[in-house]
């Protein structure tokens, strides 16, 4: 269905959909006029429902708003956005959208969770240190370990896992002696600008579905009714 050309153009209506009108979420979405047309997301939805033959939702959408770098992997299986803050004059720039595809690209590799360490909520950071704490008690050579030993194996832990879920600390999937902050930093340097990550979203084909039991003949008739 999703490489479906009906489908796909249906998709693309959706999206300059969500550009112009910028609901709130995905109820709102469905309630508004779908670009183009007279009727709304949700009835033109049922529509496609009935026409292609299989079940389709719209679970989910970001919007964002300025300079943004966007890579999509495999027709779809990975999306990836990326907002950034610097001069539009360098934004313009084929170095500037190099960058800006080469961040997405690393994004979508390498799947970090946050942006920097600053957006690691302290609860997850104390969760982190108390996996780490259970596994050194587990360990027969550390275990026994002096407590300010024990506290400085964990910060080093804590560090690398840093360096695994945060963006800007990971190491650049292109050079592997510059973290992905350092790479920004290069670039802004060479463009002598500033440039700044903001914020990025990163969704994969089927994550967050969980299979329900629905009897897709069921809703087709309810929708027909």
């Amino acid at each position: 269905v999703a490489k479906n050309e009906e489908f796909k153009n249906f998709v693309l209506d959706i999206a300059k959909t969500i550009v112009a009108e910028s609901p709130a979420d995905v109820d709102a979405l469905l309630n508004v006029m779908l670009s183009g047309g007279d009727r709304t997301v949700q009835e033109n939805l049922q529509d496609k429902i009935l026409s292609i033959g299989e079940n389709i939702k719209i679970r989910r959408f970001a919007r964002e708003e300025g300079i943004v770098s966007i890579y999509v992997h495999g027709g779809g299986t990975v999306g990836v956005m990326v907002k950034f803050e610097t001069e539009e004059a360098a934004a313009a720039t084929d170095t500037f959208r190099e960058m800006g595809k080469n961040i997405a690209m690393q994004i979508a590799a390498m799947n970090p969770q946050y942006l920097d360490e600053a957006s690691v909520s302290p609860e997850t950071v104390e969760h982190e240190k108390e996996i780490i704490a259970a596994q050194l008690q587990e360990d027969e050579k550390l275990k026994n370990k002096p407590a300010k030993v024990i506290e400085g194996i964990i910060t080093g832990r804590i560090s690398k896992f840093f360096k695994e879920i945060c963006l800007l600390d990971q190491q650049y999937v292109k050079d592997s002696d510059l973290t992905v902050g350092k790479y920004i930093d290069s670039v802004a340097k060479e463009l002598n600008t500033q440039i700044k990550a903001v914020s990025f979203v990163r969704y994969a084909k089927g994550e967050g579905i969980q299979k329900k039991d629905d009897n897709f003949a069921d809703e087709v008739a309810k929708m027909v009714q």
